[in-house]
């Protein structure tokens, strides 16, 4: 069960792969903020949808409360970080839409440890019962490929964000092969849908004289285009106006 009492905020970032990622945690003793990820309530959506089939072969979504820590949404900070506080409801029953944060304090029996096992068993039974293999899927060989494809990232310099991680796995079809009931739009886009509204920082930053700097440029930039505006009227040249053709199909 995820309760590290340490543990009561976080400030994230929306990065370019379009993740969010923690960049500052209440509890640095035991949290290193580096390659550290945050999954969004629209992409935690999106993994429980994929764990739904695999309820029949014997995975219990009731697990995934004690796996995650719950955030929710506290204010919006300068430069486009996030301020999340920590919340105990649950994130299959809570009204709010909830970041979570896999529990890796212990990363090689904790919680988030034994729910990728799981779902990594779980999900080869899934493919050995839908698709007829000449020989069936073992677990080694899906680890064993989704660890070449994060191997790659880490080469480049890419940390891989939990999301992905866990994804991978739901996801993963061998080569060669397919299943009907995949539905293929996978990737969250648009990290912002279904996100509540940000309340802004209510803090304001006093104006001293070192801030005026631009405004003023753009004052003086903006009388200067004005009298451009005024030439140029001087010596326009009325001509007859085109006629409006139909627009054209894109």
């Amino acid at each position: 069960m995820a309760t590290n009492t340490n543990l009561e905020w976080c400030i994230i970032r929306l990065g370019e792969d379009v993740n969010w990622w923690v960049t500052e945690i209440s509890d640095e003793i035991r949290w290193d903020v580096d390659g550290l990820g945050v999954i969004d309530p629209r992409q935690f959506g999106h993994l429980l949808d994929l764990c739904e089939p695999l309820r029949q072969h014997g995975f219990d979504p009731e697990l995934l409360d004690g796996v995650f820590f719950k955030f929710r949404i506290d204010m919006e900070l300068k430069g486009g970080h996030v301020r999340l506080v920590r919340v105990t409801e649950s994130l299959l029953d809570s009204d709010e839409s909830l970041f979570a944060l896999p529990d890796i304090l212990d990363e090689e029996k904790g919680p988030y440890a034994d729910f990728l096992d799981q779902v990594t068993k779980f999900r080869v039974k899934l493919l050995n019962d839908l698709i007829d293999f000449e020989h069936n899927l073992t677990i080694d060989e899906l680890e064993e490929e989704i660890r070449e494809r994060h191997n790659s990232d880490f080469i480049d310099g890419r940390s891989v964000h939990f999301f992905a991680e866990i994804n991978d796995i739901l996801e993963y079809v061998p080569d060669g092969f397919e299943l009907d009931l995949e539905d293929e739009d996978l990737r969250t886009d648009d990290a912002l849908t279904d996100i509540p509204e940000i309340e802004e920082n209510d803090e304001k930053i006093v104006e001293d004289e070192t801030m005026r700097w631009d405004e003023d440029e753009e004052e003086e930039s903006g009388d200067d285009e004005g009298d451009d505006d005024e030439n140029d009227k001087d010596e326009m040249v009325e001509e007859p106006k085109p006629k409006r053709g139909r627009p054209r199909k894109k």
